[in-house]
């Protein structure tokens, strides 16, 4: 009886602790830490003291540094590893890139962006800068402390007051003569409150002969999420198209 009591006990004791990690984080206690992501024909490189994760094709026609979006962690590791982000519009389509041709800096974050194209411009001009999501607002305020790529792609992106709450391209950069020549991607019914597409057209009117701007229709949305990969937001389904418009633009 006393063995049996202290059992129930402890089975109510382990219940209690499972309730309270779903309460407090959102998942179970058994969730599993993300698995480790290795890049194929990647490198781990040290930029400015960050790590990124560097790919080079055999003969590069320039070079691209992806800045992803969310809180901008990939957790670069050692032998061209990461384990977050890799879902991500940018991230989940290095390959794509390299295909083409171009080097393809994986950044992570705290990586200087002056420093990032400074190293990729050591390896092959033109260097272009592609953003996503908060990897706009990154991209800004790289610019802004003396960023100096060839090119700039800005997708899904924080880009005027009109595109929704926080830091925009625009209050970022304060003046569109920062602007190298830059490409906009945007999709028709990107419902992530931060990233309204009533945005896009002030900052293009701000930007003026600098600014191109592409819109994307269709592939897969995700109501519950609309600020994910899974959504509009983040291209979903729809990556051929979306690699095909940066790539029309840096061959410009």
């Amino acid at each position: 009886m006393h063995c049996f009591s202290a059992r129930a006990a402890r089975m109510k004791w382990t219940l209690v602790l499972a309730a309270a990690c779903v309460v407090a984080a959102g998942q179970s206690c058994a969730a599993e830490p993300p698995a480790d992501v290795t890049v194929t024909r990647g490198e781990t490189i040290d930029v400015g003291g960050t790590k990124n994760i560097l790919i080079r094709p055999a003969q590069p026609k320039g070079s691209i540094i992806l800045l992803t979006g969310g809180d901008g962690r990939l957790n670069v590791m050692p032998g061209a590893r990461f384990n977050a982000g890799a879902d991500n519009v940018l991230i989940r389509n290095r390959d794509a890139f390299a295909a083409q041709g171009y080097n393809v800096l994986l950044v992570d974050l705290g990586t200087n962006l002056a420093a990032a194209v400074d190293t990729m411009a050591a390896l092959k001009h033109p260097v272009i800068v592609v953003g996503t999501s908060k990897g706009t607002q990154r991209a800004a305020e790289g610019l802004a402390q003396g960023a100096k790529p060839d090119k700039l792609v800005l997708s899904s992106g924080f880009l005027s007051a009109a595109s929704g709450e926080g830091d925009s391209v625009m209050s970022l950069l304060g003046s569109p003569q920062r602007l190298p020549p830059t490409l906009v991607i945007h999709h028709r019914d990107d419902h992530c409150r931060w990233t309204n597409p009533a945005g896009v057209a002030p900052f293009a009117t701000w930007g003026g002969r600098q600014v191109q701007v592409a819109w994307l229709s269709g592939g897969q949305d995700d109501a519950e999420n609309p600020c994910r990969f899974s959504a509009h937001h983040g291209f979903a389904g729809q990556d051929e198209a979306f690699v095909s418009r940066v790539l029309a633009f840096v061959r410009q």
